[in-house]
């Protein structure tokens, strides 16, 4: 069953991956994989994050006005974030960001900017592509479902 939420992102030019949190995924009852070998995460001086490792992703399909796309995040306590979307994001999307009102638009997007049946399709093949390479993922890596 699919379940509709609102979250708040922290666009981080200096993350390296997108990242959302532990209690909120399980406060909005969102259902996670757990994965068999965790990954350390390293704060930017090299020391290990106190939230510790990464033990399971979740599977959400992230929508922001005209832009939708589905993204397998990494669940850890980020404290004061719901979700942090990586440099990698901001690069291949492009937003334009107005700083003094915090508003963002997916003008420069090249998927986003192309019209509401070329999004449709480009999205479909997308999907098609990273359903594939997850389950690859999950047949090859020991991912497990549960909390």
């Amino acid at each position: 069953m699919s379940k509709l939420c609102s979250v708040k992102a922290l666009l981080d030019s200096r993350a390296m991956e997108s990242f959302i949190d532990q209690d909120f995924i399980c406060s909005k009852g969102l259902n996670a994989w757990k994965i068999l070998c965790p990954i350390p995460v390293f704060n930017v001086d090299g020391s290990p994050n106190k939230a510790g490792k990464i033990s399971k992703v979740v599977d959400i399909l992230l929508r922001y006005g005209p832009y939708l796309k589905r993204m397998l995040l990494a669940i850890l306590g980020l404290r004061k974030q719901n979700l942090i979307l990586e440099y990698n994001w901001l690069k291949n999307h492009n937003p334009k960001i107005d700083w003094s009102t915090g508003k963002i638009k997916m003008t420069y997007c090249p998927l986003c900017c192309k019209g509401d049946h070329a999004i449709y399709k480009e999205q479909t093949r997308q999907k098609k592509t990273e359903l594939h390479i997850f389950d690859l993922c999950r047949r090859t890596l020991p991912f497990t479902p549960g909390r």
